[in-house]
C-alpha cells in the first residue's frame, strides 16, 4: 500500500482558512485519525486527498504517483485515484439487497485487467476439488435438513466458504451430487481435457496461459481494457463478505438490517474494489455506545487483515487513541501535533493537545516562579500555596525563553515576506494562543476578564487526573467535592481553596463529600506550559 504525502496543502474560501499550509505524511500500512473540533479542518483534509476538494495550493503525492499540483495544474479525478471512502451515513441502495449494494460498484468497473481464460480457471479448480470428493460430502453433510433433506441454498454457501469458491462455481459442483457417488473419474478427465484444450488453444494463437490462467506473453501479462465478469464480481463480494462476516445477509436489504450490520455493509462495498487507501469519515457516529465499542475492534482487525492505509476522521479523541498508529490533530485549519497516541497523551505540543486528548480533562494549574540554581522551579500555585517542579530532563529555562523568542521573530519575518507576495489572502479566522479552563467552585466567565500582562515567570502546570492521588499524609490538603465509582476505579473532584482538581483513584473506595483528605502529586509526567506561547516547555515531578 502506498504513502501519502501532503507538501505546503492549503484550502480557503475568501478569507477562511481551512487548511493552512499542511505538511504531512503518512506511512504505508499506518492507520493515522485526523483529530480536532467540529470545523478544525480535518474532514476537509481527506477530501482533497481523496479527490473530492480541490484545495487552493499545495502538493498532495499517493504513493509515486501526483494527484494534485497547484504549481504543475495537475488534477486526478477522485475515481481514478484508487482509493475508498467510507462516510458517516453509510449510503447504501435501499431498493438494492446487501449483495446488489457491494457489487454496484465493481460492476461499472473498467479499465487495464489481464485478460484470463476463466471456464479453463473454473475446469482446473473443480477438477481439483473432485480429486478428494469426501471433503466435499463433509460439507454437504452439515446441510441437510432435519428429515435428512440436502438443503440446496445452504449447501451452495457452505461450498463459497469452504473452497473460495464464486456462487457459479459452487453452483456446478453441487450439481455433481458427490453425496451420491464416489467414483469422480470421468469428471476430472473431462475437466483436465478442458484445461488441456485452452492451453493449447492460447499456445497457437502465440500466448501461455500462467498458473492464474491469465494469457501472457514473452514473459509479461496481457491485458486488455474490459469490465470485471460476473464470477471475479462474485469473487470479490465474496472474499470482503468473509471479512467483515456478512455472508449471510446477502439477499437481506439495508431496512432489515441493524446499525452495526448495515455498517459493515458499507465498508464490504469500500473494499470490494481492493482500494489502495481506506478513507473513513466519522463512520461510527451514527451507532450506540456499545455498538461503538465493538466495531473498533472489528476496525483495528480490518486494519491488520487487510494491509491497507487507513486515514480516519474523528472528534472523539477516545477513538483516536484506540485506533490510530498515528493521530493527526488539528486546530483552526492548522497542525498542532503528529505522533502516535501515547506520545501525544504524554508529551502534547502545546496546551491546546494537552486539553483535548484525555477522558478526564488535564487539569490545569496557573503557576508563577522562577528556576532556581539546582534546575528546579520554585512556584506559587492554587491561589498562595508554595510548590517545587523539578524538571525530568536538564533544562536552562532562559534559554528556552530566548529560542521561543527567535522562532516567534522568524515566523513573523516569513508572515512578513508571504504578505508582500502577490495573490496573498490575510488569513480572516486568526490563530490565537489556546485559552485553557481553569475549574474553580466559582466559576468565572473568562471572556469578561481583562487580560493579564504575561511575563517569564508566568507558567501553567498540566497535571493529569491518574497522577492526582489520595495520600496516607501530606503537605497538600483537599475536601471531596464529587465522586463517581464506576467499580475498579473513581474519578473524584477536590477542593483546593476555591480551585478544582480532577484525579482518578483506582480501586472501589468509598468516599465522603465534604470530608478533608491529604493529596499527592505523583510521577514524573506533570507537564509545564509557557502560558505565553501556550507550547510545553517540559515534564517532571512536582512537590508541596
Amino acid at each position: 500500500m502506498p504513502e501519502i504525502k501532503l507538501e505546503h496543502v492549503t484550502k480557503r474560501w475568501a478569507k477562511f482558512y481551512a487548511v493552512e499550509d499542511l505538511n504531512l505524511t503518512i506511512e504505508n500500512n499506518a492507520f493515522v485519525t485526523l483529530l480536532g473540533p467540529s470545523g478544525c479542518g480535518k474532514t476537509t483534509t481527506l477530501r482533497m486527498i481523496a479527490g473530492l476538494e480541490t484545495p487552493t495550493s499545495g502538493r498532495i503525492t499517493i504513493g509515486d504517483k501526483v494527484v494534485f499540483d497547484s504549481d504543475l495544474g495537475i488534477n486526478v479525478p477522485a475515481n481514478k485515484r484508487k482509493v475508498g471512502f467510507l462516510f458517516q451515513n453509510y449510503a447504501l441502495w435501499p431498493n438494492m439487497t446487501v449483495y446488489q449494494n457491494i457489487s454496484f460498484g465493481l460492476s461499472n468497473v473498467k479499465e487495464a485487467l489481464p485478460k484470463i481464460d476463466f471456464d479453463a480457471k473454473n475446469a482446473a479448480r473443480l477438477a481439483e476439488i473432485l480429486k478428494t470428493p469426501a471433503d466435499v460430502v463433509s460439507v454437504l453433510d452439515e446441510c441437510r435438513d432435519k428429515d435428512g433433506k440436502l438443503e440446496e441454498k445452504k449447501a451452495i454457501l457452505k461450498l463459497i466458504d469452504a473452497f473460495t469458491l464464486s456462487q457459479y462455481t459452487a453452483k456446478k459442483l453441487f450439481d455433481y451430487h458427490l453425496e451420491a457417488k464416489t467414483d469422480c473419474a470421468s469428471e476430472i478427465a473431462a475437466l483436465t481435457a478442458k484445461v488441456e484444450t485452452a492451453k493449447k488453444a492460447a499456445q497457437d494463437a502465440g500466448f501461455t496461459l500462467d498458473d492464474e490462467f491469465r494469457y501472457t506473453k514473452d514473459g509479461e501479462i496481457v491485458t486488455q481494457v474490459r469490465k470485471l465478469t460476473k464470477e471475479e464480481i462474485d469473487l470479490s463480494v465474496r472474499r470482503v463478505s468473509r471479512i467483515v462476516k456478512i455472508g449471510m445477509f446477502m439477499d437481506r436489504y439495508p431496512a432489515e438490517l441493524s446499525g452495526g450490520q448495515q455498517q459493515r455493509v458499507a465498508i464490504a462495498r469500500t473494499l470490494a474494489p481492493e482500494p489502495t487507501v481506506l478513507f473513513m469519515d466519522e463512520p461510527l457516529s451514527n451507532l450506540d455506545a456499545k455498538l461503538r465499542l465493538e466495531m473498533r475492534y472489528e476496525l483495528q482487525r480490518l486494519h491488520v487483515e487487510t494491509g491497507s492505509t487507513f486515514v480516519y476522521v474523528t472528534h472523539d479523541q477516545m477513538e483516536a487513541m484506540t485506533l490510530a498508529t498515528q493521530i493527526c490533530l488539528i486546530n483552526n485549519g492548522v497542525l498542532q501535533q503528529y505522533e502516535a497516541p501515547l506520545e501525544v497523551y504524554h508529551h502534547p505540543a502545546n496546551l491546546f493537545v494537552a486539553d483535548f486528548v484525555g477522558n478526564p480533562s488535564i487539569n490545569f494549574v496557573e503557576a508563577k516562579g522562577t528556576q532556581g540554581a539546582d534546575g528546579a522551579l520554585d512556584l506559587t500555585v492554587l491561589g498562595g500555596l508554595h510548590a517545587k517542579f523539578r524538571p525530568a530532563k536538564p533544562l536552562d529555562l532562559s534559554k528556552w525563553f530566548a529560542n521561543r523568542d527567535e522562532q516567534a521573530a522568524k515566523r513573523a519575518a516569513e508572515l512578513k515576506e508571504k504578505a508582500s507576495q502577490k495573490g496573498y489572502v490575510e488569513k480572516g479566522n486568526k490563530d490565537e494562543v489556546f485559552r485553557y479552563h481553569i475549574a474553580k467552585v466559582d466559576e468565572e466567565d473568562d471572556s469578561l476578564l481583562d487580560l493579564p500582562e504575561i511575563t517569564n515567570e508566568d507558567l501553567v502546570l498540566g497535571i493529569r487526573p491518574e497522577f492526582i492521588d489520595i495520600a496516607d499524609e501530606g503537605n497538600l490538603r483537599g475536601e471531596i467535592y464529587g465522586a463517581m465509582p464506576t467499580g475498579m476505579e473513581s474519578t473524584i473532584k477536590v477542593r483546593v481553596g476555591g480551585f478544582l482538581l480532577t484525579g482518578v483513584v483506582f480501586g472501589s473506595s468509598l468516599f465522603t463529600i465534604g470530608s478533608s483528605v491529604p493529596l499527592s502529586v505523583t510521577g514524573d509526567q506533570i507537564m509545564l506550559f509557557d502560558r505565553k506561547s501556550g507550547l510545553c516547555i517540559t515534564s517532571g515531578s512536582l512537590t508541596f
